[in-house]
């Protein structure tokens, strides 16, 4: 995969959807959430400040994320793969 996002931007790739709910319900395609966490595939440089400096990012590639359940509007598809592009500001936390 080749994608370099730019400045604050990361590249989430969405954790497995959920077949079934805890009780073995199967769920159909339109009943399920899409998940919040994720894996950040690939990082930009850095937030571009007023003064010009570029402060680095707090999350870096194979980082597991977690974000809001509707950040990063903007999806891509590469290599078959399903990908999410949100700023750095959509991300809640990382899990440890």
């Amino acid at each position: 995969m080749k994608i370099r996002p730019l400045y604050d931007r990361v590249v989430v790739r969405r954790n497995e959807e959920e077949e079934t709910t805890s009780g073995g319900i199967i769920l159909a395609g339109s009943a399920k959430e899409k998940p919040n966490q994720g894996e950040v595939v690939a990082a930009g440089d850095g937030k571009l400040l007023d003064s010009g400096e570029v402060r680095a990012l707090a999350v870096k590639v194979g980082d597991k994320v977690v974000f809001g359940q509707y950040a990063g509007s903007n999806t891509i598809e590469i290599d078959g793969e399903e990908l999410i592009i949100m700023g750095e500001s959509e991300i809640y936390g990382i899990v440890e």
